[in-house]
């Protein structure tokens, strides 16, 4: 008993450090990240990483947690960013004393209670009704945006300037490092406060109308009470977002309700894993990398995110945060280090399919979009060809032939290599 009770005080710091350890690492991440990449388009980038895990986790709630797949998430995300752009332009004009730093809770008040409005209709059903009720709700919103135009300022948007707000601790958030740690903090508590949620006993009942609405409404619970709250509180959360876009770029549009801004929110939850609570957050950090960086590179850019959807459904329905908890029995085990190596021998067909789907996309992109301006010289990786001629097509048909067929050639030695390391046997062929 004595050695118990001297040992039990010990023990509470590594407790508390593995309960609490992975916020405080990502909480010193967030802070540490601008001191590392000092760029101001770096600043930029992650400042819209941190709109979009927010908007995508809120996502999340509905699709990943409680099964109900939406086309029409944008709206939410949306009226939030116009209502907070209105309310900067308000209390900018009448010297209103409200800090900046609140305004985004005014964006998820208007996402809540459109979520109220429109959930209290869509949630009667679940499934393709509910997927159809929430597109034509997200299409009647976006053709409002064009309409109503004293609120959603026609195809221009609104404009605000956040500069002119109540100043707080000499902070006027014009510097963008400053907008970046606002965005941060708001995005680090919406983590928590999310997370959170999916350990109560909402969130768990949640899951349980995901899985079995039938059990679920056997042993008491309204189905669909619990798809509404989980709306609502999605709305929320979407909402806030909206108001963090709106403190970010200080404009609202059509763009930011449309049907579009609903799409890039379902790839980032499903590229990222909706079956994981972190696997949206990786999601969003990805698809927002890409949008930056592939935007500025090939014209492309959206063919290639709807190849990565594509090959996320048919070969990882996980996400990307699915196939990273593949490896966690060989990690309890020990045998990860044994399976690296022929992942690195998988890598060689992979890089080489790869290589061969780039260099045919980018050379039918070129010869069919480009090649009547421009004319038919293009480069790839420093290298100078004529999309018009034979040896471009088929090298990049041979690259990807020889990886698909390596590939094929190699993965049941990589499944049976996994297979042995996570159960200590082979798979079976």
């Amino acid at each position: 008993m004595a050695i118990s009770a001297m040992t039990k005080p010990a023990s509470l710091p590594l407790d508390l450090l593995r309960r609490y350890g992975i916020w405080l690492l990502a909480a010193a991440v967030m802070i540490v990240l601008p001191k590392i990449f000092t760029s101001g388009a770096a600043l930029t980038t992650m400042c819209l990483m941190g709109i979009m895990i927010v908007f995508s986790l809120s996502y999340n709630m509905l699709l990943g947690q409680t099964g109900m797949l939406s086309f029409g998430h944008a709206v939410y995300y949306g009226l939030g960013g116009f209502l907070a752009v209105h309310a900067m332009n308000v209390i900018a004009a009448d010297k209103l004393p409200i800090p900046l730093p609140v305004l985004p809770l005014a964006g998820g008040l208007m996402g809540l209670v459109f979520g109220i409005i429109f959930g209290a209709v869509s949630t009667r059903r679940a499934g393709t009704v509910f997927a159809m009720i929430s597109l034509g709700l997200g299409e009647l919103i976006a053709s409002l945006s064009l309409i109503l135009r004293g609120f959603f300022g026609g195809e221009e948007g609104i404009t605000a300037n956040r500069t002119k707000m109540l100043t707080l601790f000499n902070v006027r958030f014009g510097p963008q490092i400053e907008v970046y740690y606002l965005i941060a903090a708001w995005c680090f508590v919406c983590i928590v406060l999310m997370f959170a949620f999916t350990r109560t006993p909402l969130g768990r009942m949640c899951n349980a109308v995901r899985e079995n609405p039938e059990r679920a409404e056997f042993i008491g619970y309204s189905t669909q009470m619990v798809r509404f709250i989980a709306f609502c509180i999605s709305g929320f959360f979407a909402g806030i977002a909206g108001g963090l876009a709106a403190i970010n770029f200080e404009l609202m549009n059509a763009v930011n309700i449309s049907g579009a801004q609903s799409g890039v929110v379902l790839l980032m939850a499903y590229i990222g894993g909706i079956g994981h609570f972190f696997g949206p957050i990786l999601g969003a950090v990805l698809v927002t990398l890409l949008q930056v960086m592939l935007s500025d590179i090939t014209g492309a850019w959206m063919l290639y995110f709807g190849l990565i959807f594509i090959g996320m459904v048919m070969f990882a329905p996980g996400g990307m945060a699915g196939l990273i908890m593949l490896h966690q029995p060989l990690w309890q085990r020990g045998t990860l280090l044994r399976v690296l190596p022929h992942y690195a021998v998988m890598a060689v067909p992979a890089l080489m399919g790869l290589a061969g789907l780039t260099l045919l996309i980018e050379t039918a992109h070129h010869q069919m979009v480009k090649a009547a301006t421009d004319g038919p010289a293009m480069a790839m990786l420093g290298i100078a060809f004529a999309s018009n001629t034979a040896p471009p097509w088929i090298a990049a048909l041979a690259l990807l032939g020889a990886g698909i067929w390596l590939g094929r050639f190699y993965g049941p030695r990589l499944a049976a290599a996994y297979s042995e390391a996570a159960h200590g046997k082979e798979a079976v062929r």
